[in-house]
């Protein structure tokens, strides 16, 4: 029987604590003289670096740790005995029976969140069959709708009425959001509205009827942090406009609902959801509101639009699976996970099991939503969530003293403020600094593209009104330009010889197979013919073999002090062909290029600008 004593000492008592002041004396003596803060911080492109470890003594001072799930500033999550949230999935309604059909089909299948994508004005008898069958009181309902907000909820509520349903068990929302519209379409819409839709809305206490989208300024490019402090300036407006309309505090903020974009950057995103909770939770606490629990922010989540790739697209399934982890762990309230194809045609049946399974699977077999606030008490996380609350409440109050948000828009504040962090993600893209897998790095070498595509599938959304007041904000993917490049090469050769990149491999084994591999990817991201090969004895061999291929390209790949008999030899016996280095061989640069060796390809080679003039010589247009 375990003593009394050996029950109150710790896990691994008998080792000696540690320092920080020892871990940094190891660490330097590991690194060898090179720089720490080079080597091992990272420098967020949300404005603040991340450390390569933390310790108890960093969160030592986080209020929020003395406080339980379920409890003010509700940093920990909305609920104080389960992690579980909404499993939802989106029904465009073209004709109510067949939206019918479907829900009851998906409810059947795990979905607990429906939302009706709604086209048209649908009337009361349209609602009954859209709503047959389906216990409105078991599931949450969603109306996404353009305009015609005020009568489709009226007709949803007196729907609701001859039913006979409570009111207070009806969960869900109506996308009344006129501050997005303010940012897409440059257009202002009346906060004044909203007063009336919550009026309307007053007997459905768990109806939410204001959206704020933070998703818009994720899929416009913008970090972690400008997506949270825009979002929260956002809301901000909504609150200064409507509580001087005559709304308190207590009727107003139960009526918010908050939608992120959750991209790949797992920890970050996790932090992200719950710094929201926190920052939210102040804001309204300085509203004074009678009940507290009015503070708690309602979060639904919806996997990232920037980061999905045509490109090799099951890719996407693995990005909405951590996306999906991410916003479970930060403890979103509901999730949507967007079908991999989904950017570039309709989803079909196979895509949109896969997304609800993906959350299902989380749910059921891993049983994410078992424990209240997962990641509590990870010195990274719980760091994360304090940096990057700290950043968007300084963005939030730069944003508050340009007048607002509609100030701050109108003056061209947020908008400058993330197309310059989209620039600078592009640029890290087209150098593979940040890496868009199977798009500007290790790619399928065997995807063509057949199919005749929209050009549109290339360019960012502009949803500009023609009246537009404002700037708008153009949502757009990432990958976009790799994909334009390669589409490009894809409609070349149904008419043409797809060019064809040949390695010429020679001398040292281990830097020939490194550089191959390297410039294989590397070419393959234009949509070009790659050839590998596994070494040949001399440059008069490698060149004919490139001849008997076909190549257009041949990209030498040997080792820095092999090229400078090597690679002059190549060049004098393939005049006629692009001859590309792989590598950067700084000691005989000059003296390469002074042969006519012009082309050299390295890590830091801007590819997506590199490719192009590849295209532009072969012809390409």
């Amino acid at each position: 029987m375990m003593s009394k004593k050996a029950k109150s000492e710790k896990l691994f008592h008998e080792f000696p604590s540690v320092s920080t002041s020892e871990w940094e004396e190891i660490i330097l003596k590991d690194l060898k003289g090179a720089d720490y803060e080079k080597k091992l911080v990272w420098n967020t492109n949300e404005g603040f670096k991340v450390k390569p470890y933390y310790r108890a003594e960093d969160i030592a001072d986080f209020n929020h740790l003395n406080t339980s799930p379920g409890q003010f500033p509700y940093v920990r999550g909305n609920k104080s005995d389960s992690n579980n949230w909404l499993v939802r999935q989106d029904i465009v309604v073209e004709d109510v029976k067949t939206a019918n059909k479907k829900a009851l089909f998906l409810l059947s299948r795990g979905i607990e969140s429906l939302g009706f994508i709604l086209t048209s004005v649908i009337t009361p008898k349209q609602f009954n069959e859209l709503l047959d069958e389906i216990v409105v009181e078991a599931v949450e309902i969603n109306l996404i709708c353009g305009s015609h907000f005020e009568e489709i909820l009226k007709n949803f509520i007196s729907v609701l009425s001859k039913k006979n349903i409570n009111f207070k068990n009806v969960h869900g929302s109506i996308t009344y959001n006129p501050m997005t519209d303010l940012a897409l379409t440059g257009i202002k819409n009346e906060v004044e509205e909203a007063k009336v839709i919550i009026e309307m809305s007053k007997d459905l206490p768990n109806f939410r009827t204001l959206i704020v989208h933070g998703s818009i300024f994720h899929n416009a490019g913008a970090t972690t942090v400008e997506e949270l402090g825009f979002a929260l300036s956002m809301a901000a407006e909504y609150l200064n406009q409507l509580t001087e309309l005559g709304l308190t505090i207590d009727e107003l903020s139960p009526k918010l609902k908050f939608e992120f974009a959750v991209g790949s950057n797992y920890f970050m995103e996790i932090a992200k959801i719950r710094a929201a909770r926190l920052l939210w939770a102040k804001m309204v606490e300085a509203h004074q509101p009678v009940d507290k629990s009015v503070a708690k922010m309602f979060i639904h989540s919806t996997t990232s639009d920037w980061n999905k790739t045509m490109y090799d697209p099951h890719v996407n399934m693995l990005r909405t699976t951590t996306e999906a982890m991410s916003s479970v762990l930060g403890g979103t309230d509901s999730l949507t996970v967007n079908a991999y194809n989904e950017i570039f045609e309709n989803p079909t049946d196979f895509s949109e099991r896969i997304a609800r399974n993906q959350q299902l699977l989380l749910k059921e077999e891993s049983y994410l939503d078992k424990v209240a606030d997962p990641a509590a008490g990870s010195y990274y996380i719980e760091s994360l969530t304090a940096s990057i609350a700290e950043n968007a409440w300084k963005l939030f109050l730069e944003a508050e003293e340009k007048g607002g948000f509609m100030e701050a828009m109108k003056s061209g504040f947020i908008q400058e403020k993330i197309k310059s962090t989209a620039q600078k993600r592009d640029m890290d893209i087209a150098n593979r600094k940040e890496i868009l897998l199977g798009t500007n790095q290790y790619p399928n070498f065997n995807e063509v593209k057949t199919i005749n595509l929209d050009e549109d599938l290339f360019k960012s959304t502009d949803l500009s009104d023609e009246k537009a007041e404002i700037e708008t904000l153009k949502p757009y993917r990432g990958a976009q330009a790799f994909e334009a490049l390669r589409y490009k090469t894809d409609l070349y050769t149904k008419n043409h010889k797809r060019p064809l990149a040949f390695m010429l491999t020679y001398g040292n084994v281990a830097m020939r197979k490194a550089r191959a591999t390297f410039a294989s990817n590397f070419f393959a991201c234009a949509g070009f013919e790659v050839k590998d090969n596994i070494g040949f004895k001399s440059a008069e061999e490698g060149v004919k073999a490139a001849a008997i291929a076909g190549a257009e390209i041949i990209v030498i790949c040997s080792s820095d002090d092999e090229y400078a008999e090597l690679a002059p030899v190549v060049k004098k016996l393939a005049a006629d062909k692009m001859v590309v280095v792989a590598g950067y061989p700084k000691e005989i640069l000059e003296d390469l290029k002074s042969k006519g060796i012009q082309d050299f390809i390295h890590i830091k080679s801007n590819v997506l600008e590199t490719l192009a003039d590849f295209q532009r010589r072969l012809g390409i247009r």
